[in-house]
C-alpha cells in the first residue's frame, strides 16, 4: 500500500540531488571550525538574512534553547505565546537549561501584539519580581495551524522591545513558508531581531539541522552553550550539505506545498463530520471534529487505508504537506476523506 504520511513536514528523505550534495561534501573538524561545508553554510546562512554570523546545530530545540541561553540569566523571565514550541514542546528546556521563568500570553493563533507584551514587562524596581529579559516569537506558528505573522505587527514589537532594551528572538523553524507568502524582504525581516533560529529539516527538507542566526558576539556566545549542551560536532560537513542545498533548491517550491494544504482544508470543509478547519496559511492543516470523541478512530481509519496523520488536541487532527507530498497523493487523501462515515 502507497503510504502518504501527513504526520509532520520532518518525515522527509533526501532527493538524490541532496543525497548526491551530501555524498561529496567535503568535510573537517566543526569544532576546531575546519569543516569547509558547515562554513559554507554558516556564511550562506547569514548572508541571505542580512546578519552578522551563525551556528549550524542538529535541531531547532537546540537552536531555540542555545539563544534563551544566551539571553537570559537564572531568575530572568522570557515573554512568549502559551502555545509556542521554545515553551510547549522543548521538555521544559527554559526551566531546565536556564533557570529562566516565562510569562506565557495568549495571542491570535499562536501569535502576539505589542499590546499583549507592553502589559506584562516588569518593574525591574520590584524585588518580587523576576526581570523581564526576553521576548520570543514564532513565525509560523505551529500550533496556529502554520499562521503567519502580520510584519507590520513585527515592527511594532521589534520597536518596543529596543525601545525597552528587551532582546527579541524569533522561531523560524518554518519561517521560509511564511517569508514564501508575506513578500517581506528577507534582510528587513530578519533585523527586527537579535536572534533567528531556521530550521532546514521540515518543510525545507533536509534530514538534520538548524541554524541559529545574530550579531558575532551573540554567536560567538552561542558557540560556547553549544559546546555545553554537547552539541560540538566533527565532520558535521555531511549534514551541512543537506541544509545548504535544500535552501539553495527547496524555497520556492513551499508555494506548491501551500497549495496541496489550501486544497485539503477547501475539501475537510465540505465533510459533515468536521465541525472546523482553522484558515491555512502555508503547509499545516488543522481541523476539528464535531465528535471529539472520534479522533482517535478516523486517525486509525486513515491509517489503514495508507494516510497517516496526527493527533493534536481533543478533537483535533493536524496534517502537514511537504516535498514528499505529490498532487495525485492529496487527491487520493481527499478520495480517502470522502469516504469516510
Amino acid at each position: 500500500m502507497h503510504r502518504i504520511d501527513l504526520r509532520s513536514d520532518t518525515v522527509t528523505k533526501p532527493s538524490k540531488g541532496m543525497l548526491d550534495a551530501i555524498y561529496n561534501a567535503p568535510v573537517g573538524d566543526d569544532v576546531f571550525h575546519e569543516d569547509p561545508t558547515v562554513n559554507k553554510l554558516e556564511d550562506y546562512v547569514a548572508e541571505m538574512f542580512g546578519m552578522e554570523a551563525a551556528i549550524f546545530c542538529s535541531s531547532g530545540t537546540q537552536t531555540n534553547q542555545i539563544a534563551i541561553n544566551v539571553h537570559v540569566r537564572p531568575g530572568d523571565e522570557v515573554i512568549t505565546h502559551v502555545d509556542s514550541h521554545v515553551y510547549k514542546y522543548e521538555g521544559g528546556g527554559i526551566a531546565r537549561n536556564s533557570g529562566a521563568s516565562v510569562r506565557l500570553l495568549d495571542g491570535n493563533r499562536g501569535r502576539l501584539r505589542v499590546e499583549d507584551i507592553a502589559n506584562w514587562i516588569n518593574n525591574p524596581e520590584d524585588v518580587h519580581l523576576p526581570l523581564t529579559r526576553l521576548v520570543s516569537l514564532e513565525d509560523t506558528a505551529n500550533r496556529g495551524g502554520g499562521a503567519i505573522y502580520d510584519f507590520e505587527e513585527i515592527k511594532r514589537i521589534s520597536t518596543f522591545c529596543k525601545a525597552n532594551g528587551l532582546p527579541l528572538h524569533l522561531d523560524g523553524a518554518r519561517l521560509m513558508n511564511a517569508m514564501i507568502e508575506n513578500n517581506v524582504p528577507l534582510k528587513e525581516y530578519a533585523n527586527q531581531f537579535d536572534s533567528i533560529s531556521l530550521c532546514l529539516s521540515k518543510g525545507l527538507g533536509a534530514p538534520v539541522g538548524s541554524v541559529l542566526i545574530g550579531k558575532k558576539d551573540f554567536i560567538k556566545k552561542a558557540r560556547r552553550v553549544r559546546k555545553v549542551f554537547g552539541g560540538g560536532m566533527r565532520q558535521a560537513g555531511f549534514i551541512a550539505a543537506g541544509g545548504l542545498y535544500a535552501l539553495e533548491n527547496n524555497v520556492k517550491r513551499l508555494k506548491e506545498d501551500h497549495k496541496h494544504a489550501k486544497a485539503l482544508e477547501q475539501s475537510l470543509n465540505e465533510l459533515s463530520w468536521v465541525k472546523e478547519v482553522i484558515p491555512v496559511q502555508t503547509n499545516i492543516v488543522v481541523f476539528v471534529l464535531n465528535d471529539h470523541d472520534r479522533r482517535d478512530n478516523i486517525i486509525a481509519q486513515l491509517a489503514e487505508k495508507g494516510v497517516y496523520v496526527m493527533a493534536f488536541g481533543p478533537g483535533m487532527i493536524r496534517m502537514v504537506t511537504h516535498l514528499d507530498v505529490t498532487s495525485a497523493d492529496i487527491d487520493q487523501t481527499i478520495h480517502i476523506l470522502r469516504s469516510l462515515s
